[in-house]
C-alpha cells in the first residue's frame, strides 16, 4: 500500500522541519512506500526552501488570491499517486511514526474502513494544566462521536483511502475552517471510520496562547453549525498564528 502524505503550509518555516524529519527517518524510508506532497498557500518565509530538503513534490499557490486550508489539500489530493491520503498539518509531529504507518498499513489492508483519525495533544515541553484538561475533554468528545457513529475528525491528522476521497469530491472549498469535520461527516454516510487512542499526534499551543481556549472553542462550535446548515464556514477566512 503506498501512502501518500499531503502537508498544507503557509509560512511554517519554524516547526515544519520536526515533522519532514520524522518522516525521512531511514527506518520509515526503507520500510514503506510513501511520497510527501507540500501544497503551499504562499508562504513568505522560507517554508519552501526547507521543503525542497525533504521532498521534490511542492505545489505553490503563485496566484494573488488567498487559498484555505481545503483548497490547499485538495490540490495536494489531486496530485497524489498513493492509496491512501494522509492530510497532517504542518505543525504536527507524530507520537510514534513507524508504529503510525505500520499501523495504518496493516488497519486498511486487514478491515473495509473508509478513514482514520486520532488523538491530538499539544508538544510535552509546551503543555500546561490548562491544555490537558481540554485535549482530555476534546479527545473523548472526538472519540465517543465516532463510536456513536457520526463522522467527526480534527484536520491535524485525517487518513483517507484515496478512492473514497475522490467519490464524494475532498474536501468543500466553501469552508476555511470547520471542513475537517464537514468531510468526515460525509465520509461516514459511506462507511465505518476507525479511530485510535494509540495513534496521535502533537501539536503547537500558538492558537490557544494568543486567543484562548474559550473564543478557539467558540469559534469552532461557530463554524461547526454553519457548515451543518448552511454548508459553509462562518469564517471567510482563519486566522493566521504564527
Amino acid at each position: 500500500m503506498k501512502f501518500s502524505i499531503i502537508i498544507p503550509t503557509l509560512n511554517e518555516e519554524i516547526l515544519l522541519p520536526n515533522l519532514l524529519g520524522q518522516l525521512t527517518e531511514e527506518n520509515i524510508r526503507n520500510k514503506f512506500d510513501f511520497e510527501i506532497i507540500i501544497s503551499d498557500g504562499g508562504s513568505k518565509d522560507n517554508t519552501l526552501e526547507i521543503a525542497k530538503k525533504f521532498t521534490n513534490k511542492i505545489l505553490s499557490n503563485n496566484e494573488n488570491t488567498k487559498q484555505n486550508i481545503a483548497i490547499g489539500r485538495n490540490t495536494g489530493a489531486k496530485n497524489a499517486s498513493g492509496d491512501l491520503l494522509i492530510f497532517l498539518n504542518g505543525d504536527v509531529v507524530i507520537n510514534d511514526p513507524y508504529y503510525f504507518f505500520n499501523f495504518l498499513n496493516d488497519s486498511f489492508h486487514k478491515s473495509d474502513y473508509l478513514a482514520f483519525t486520532c488523538d491530538v495533544w499539544i508538544y510535552p515541553k509546551e503543555e500546561i494544566l490548562s491544555d490537558r484538561i481540554f485535549h482530555t475533554i476534546y479527545n473523548t468528545y472526538f472519540r465517543l462521536l465516532n463510536y456513536a457513529g457520526v463522522g467527526m475528525g480534527r484536520g491535524e491528522c485525517q487518513v483517507i483511502r484515496k478512492s473514497v476521497f475522490d467519490r464524494i469530491g475532498g474536501y468543500n472549498e466553501q469552508c476555511a475552517a470547520g471542513e475537517d469535520f464537514e468531510l468526515f461527516k460525509r465520509i461516514r454516510k459511506l462507511g465505518k471510520i476507525l479511530y485510535s487512542k494509540s495513534i496521535f499526534v502533537y501539536e503547537s499551543p500558538r492558537r490557544f496562547r494568543k486567543l484562548g481556549y474559550f473564543m478557539v472553542t467558540f469559534s469552532w462550535i461557530a463554524n461547526s453549525f454553519s457548515v451543518m446548515f448552511l454548508k459553509r464556514s462562518l469564517h471567510s477566512e482563519w486566522e493566521q498564528i504564527r
